[in-house]
């Protein structure tokens, strides 16, 4: 990092939030939480804001200072995280999930533009890509960035209208610059434990091919996001390097996808959705195996 940066988190308080801030605070970043609830903590300024609400989402990103020198400034921040959002199919009725992510992705991304804040970095999901694979003909593996959007679920949906949003904007206004970060079944070190109870029944896990990321390796690639300054719309796979099963991805692949085009030999438990854009392009490697936790 080669100045000190501003950057704003919304979802400060929620399961990657709570990492990337400690993660971001470490490597020096000057950050500013926004979330629904109060802050886990006090160490940074934060604001409680519905980013449902245009108006909240336009005054939380345009904070600037603290306690009593605290103002509306435009340009407040070098960069925006968005994280907050209902992460998973039927937590809430449909039409709600898609009002809340829908209406606080657009309030983020269009609250950014008109305050001059050129770049965001946006949690996207592997789901915008089919997931779950078995329920389709899914076209082949590794799942790369070149692959086939379709919404299956609302929150897939979301998605998908949410990348399409961000290519929009970023045709629109040149100087913006949006990355879709496409993380996949974000695990906690303390989740692992679960692992084992998968090992015998891989179908379990079939539905997204038997992938992850570690939480401490979303952070990492929210930084190496943060980095990157290359004007508009881009999207990376966010996962592990090894899937969460023992069993080697080739004969997993060949047991549930037989009908799938393989374009690689899998080595080992290799993941079959891919990171190497993410790892050319800014820089990422997980650095975080499940098998080093069990």
């Amino acid at each position: 990092m080669s100045a000190k940066k501003r950057i704003a988190i919304t979802g400060a308080s929620g399961k990657i939030g709570r990492v990337t801030v400690e993660w971001l605070e470490k490597a020096g970043y000057e950050l500013f939480l926004i979330d629904k609830k109060a802050p886990l903590t006090d160490a940074h300024p934060a604001m409680i804001a519905d980013l449902e609400n245009f108006g909240a989402t336009l005054d939380a990103l345009s904070s600037v200072g603290e306690d009593i020198y605290s103002r509306p400034e435009p340009a407040a921040f070098d960069a925006v995280v968005h994280l907050a959002s209902i992460p998973h199919p039927r937590m809430i009725p449909d039409a709600d999930e898609f009002r809340n992510n829908m209406l606080a992705t657009f309030n983020v991304f269009e609250a950014s533009r008109r305050l001059g804040i050129k770049n965001i970095i946006w949690s996207s999901s592997e789901v915008p890509t089919g997931v779950p694979y078995d329920q389709w003909d899914a076209p082949y593996v590794p799942v790369d960035e070149h692959y086939p959007a379709r919404g299956i679920s609302i929150y897939a949906l979301t998605k998908v209208l949410g990348e399409e949003m961000a290519r929009q904007f970023c045709l629109n206004n040149a100087d913006m610059r949006i990355t879709c970060l496409r993380l996949s079944n974000v695990m906690a070190p303390e989740e692992y434990a679960q692992f084992a109870s998968w090992q015998d029944d891989p179908a379990i896990r079939q539905w997204n091919m038997w992938t992850y990321v570690d939480v401490r390796d979303v952070a990492q690639a929210i930084e190496k996001a943060v980095e990157y300054d290359v004007r508009g719309k881009d999207e990376f796979f966010i996962t592990s390097d090894v899937t969460c099963m023992r069993t080697p991805t080739q004969e997993l692949l060949d047991r549930y996808y037989p009908g799938v085009e393989k374009r690689k030999n899998f080595a080992g438990n290799e993941s079959a959705l891919s990171s190497e854009k993410a790892m050319r392009v800014l820089g990422y490697h997980p650095a975080h195996r499940w098998t080093d936790s069990v």
